[in-house]
């Protein structure tokens, strides 16, 4: 795979994650999917899932929290598969607790998953794109990334702090010919943790009330494809019915 360009998807979950990483597939690229050791064998899964369908991945089970790991990771990567042309990163970390229930381990812990491991992924990523002068870095956001809500006071905090990052690197790397962009997806996507609290979701899914995966990863590939002189940074996504 060395002739190759790669995407590198932090988060490749069960839904966005995986519908972004066979969007970036079927590309041309080989998608690199992430997620943590526990997880290994649904992310093979996927991975496969990928290669039936004639295109490429590679499962690459990693703590994204974890420096060493990171760097090891996207060393990896640029080794053995090809350069990397596309980064996303799409942690969610979503927990609720009110404030006097907030433990500092929470709180600290949902940082480290929804912003820290967010720098790491930029910052080793952004230091190859530099040398090639090209290059597309994607940090998947939420409502929370630009409005605190009760008992999302960790979430909130790490999801403004990646917002934070996304716009300083967007502002160092563009001159660079590396497009960093920030997206906000605001409100219910469907998949299997909505799927599990909203008995309505067929209601919502004939509605076009709900967010589709597929759809979102079309957007994060018009992100990529878009010429230079009409980069957006922020993008934010929501079913026409949401209220905003």
């Amino acid at each position: 795979m060395a002739d190759k360009k790669s995407c590198l998807i932090i988060g490749a979950g069960d839904d966005t994650g995986s519908a972004i990483a066979r969007a970036f597939a079927r590309e041309g690229m080989v998608s690199c999917v992430v997620r943590r050791d526990r997880h290994a064998a649904a992310l093979e899964e996927l991975a496969q899932s990928i290669r039936d369908e004639g295109h490429e991945a590679v499962a690459m089970p990693a703590d994204a929290r974890d420096e060493d790991e990171m760097v090891a990771l996207v060393d990896r990567i640029e080794k053995e598969i090809g350069p990397l042309e596309v980064a996303v990163f799409n942690i969610g970390a979503n927990v609720s607790f009110p404030i006097a229930d907030t433990t500092a381990r929470v709180y600290r812990k949902v940082w480290e998953m929804a912003c820290f491991a967010g720098f790491l992924m930029g910052r080793e990523v952004a230091k190859r794109m530099m040398e090639r002068e090209r290059g597309t870095i994607i940090f998947t956001g939420a409502t929370a990334s630009v409005r605190g809500r009760e008992t999302l006071s960790a979430f909130s905090g790490a999801k403004h702090a990646l917002r934070a990052l996304a716009q300083s690197m967007a502002r160092e790397l563009g001159p660079k010919n590396i497009h960093v962009a920030h997206t906000i997806i605001d409100g219910a996507i469907d998949s299997n943790f909505i799927r599990e609290m909203y008995p309505n979701v067929d209601q919502m899914r004939d509605e076009d009330a709900i967010l589709n995966p597929d759809h979102i990863a079309q957007n994060y590939v018009m992100l990529h494809k878009q010429p230079r002189t009409a980069w957006t940074h922020e993008l934010d996504m929501r079913p026409w019915k949401e209220t905003w």
